[in-house]
């Protein structure tokens, strides 16, 4: 049952939490992707049966919480995420970013340091909006995007496809990474399939070498797509997860 808190700003954030060991996992869902997806319930039912703390929730414009999907963007999802940390997170925190969420969970990181522990990025896609839609996109789209102020953009996961706005588009640009270092000095795990027809795991592999952390790993998966939801998917990344805060365990 979800749970909800107010923003400062106005609307509001759905959430759901379970309270136990720290350091606690926070996951970040994909672009207009909501907090019942595969790999949130099933780290949810994971970290219940291990007793470790754990918090999901939508952006603002997905799932339960406040807003229209159209209006968002990078920096008003990432104040979300921001926001769920300051507000309903307790303690230390692992992030795990799936898509569009390994960006904001790179930008959260950098927003909050001292409560961000550790990262497990899967599929993680910063900069896509410059990178894998505004570059692939043709004059047409570009031109509707800047005089109508969006664009339908077709997808295999939603027939109504989704909207790409001009706000998503350059609110992406005011938030890019991997033009630079990256200052994040946390342990990092990336994992990222090799047939991602999505986010290209070329992505994953640059981002490695951005990140200041001298503690960093990229997974690549044969055979993986973007999803990375078959059941060898999701053991994977759970033994991600719990080696990298078995880690911490043991150096606290």
């Amino acid at each position: 049952m979800a749970d909800f808190f107010d923003l400062s700003g106005g609307g509001r954030i759905a959430y759901e939490k379970f309270s136990g060991k720290s350091p606690g996992v926070m996951f970040l869902g994909g672009f207009h992707s909501d907090m019942t997806g595969t790999k949130a319930a099933a780290l949810d039912a994971h970290c219940r049966e291990a007793g470790r703390s754990f918090v999901r929730f939508d952006y603002t414009g997905h799932g339960l919480s406040s807003g229209e999907f159209v209006e968002g963007g990078i920096g008003g999802w990432t104040e979300d995420a921001v926001a769920v940390l300051d507000e309903v997170a307790e303690g230390p925190q692992v992030l795990v970013g799936s898509s569009m969420g390994g960006w904001i969970m790179l930008l959260a990181a950098l927003a909050r340091p001292e409560r961000v522990c550790g990262l497990v990025g899967v599929a993680a896609a910063p900069d896509f909006t410059e990178d894998l839609i505004w570059s692939a996109l043709s004059p047409e789209a570009r031109r509707e995007i800047e005089t109508r102020g969006k664009w339908i953009r077709p997808s295999e996961y939603d027939e109504a496809g989704y909207p790409i706005t001009r706000h998503l588009i350059e609110e992406g640009r005011e938030n890019l990474l991997l033009r630079g270092p990256i200052a994040i000095r946390c342990p990092v795990r990336l994992i990222h399939g090799l047939e991602d027809e999505s986010v290209p795991w070329e992505v994953s592999r640059k981002l490695m070498g951005a990140l200041d952390s001298g503690d960093v790993s990229l997974t690549l998966v044969k055979g993986g797509d973007h999803r990375l939801l078959e059941p060898a998917d999701i053991g994977r990344l759970i033994g991600t997860i719990e080696a990298l805060c078995g880690e911490m365990e043991k150096n606290h």
